[in-house]
């Protein structure tokens, strides 16, 4: 089964820093709406690999990049896909 990890942000203000401040580097992400599986309310979050998803968290805090939370979602054919919540080490 697939899965994919997503970090979410508290605003607007910093997902859009974030896409400013990974534009020029390599790591593999793609900004998209938050999955509604994680939440419903509106805004955007980082979708990567799970095996970058804590080498980026460090990136983005070197720039005081204020976190909503981290998490993996696991596709399940066409049922609701699986959610955990990471907790990343500090």
């Amino acid at each position: 089964m697939a899965h994919r990890c997503y970090i979410t942000f508290p605003t607007t203000f910093y997902a859009i820093r974030v896409e400013s401040l990974l534009k020029d580097k390599t790591f593999n992400y793609k900004m998209v709406p938050v999955p509604r599986s994680i939440s419903s309310s509106c805004g955007t979050a980082l979708s990567c690999s799970c095996e970058i998803i804590n080498e980026i968290k460090i990136y983005l805090e070197n720039f005081n990049i204020e976190f909503e939370g981290f998490f993996r979602l696991e596709e399940i054919g066409l049922k609701t896909p699986s959610v955990e919540e990471l907790y990343l080490d500090e």
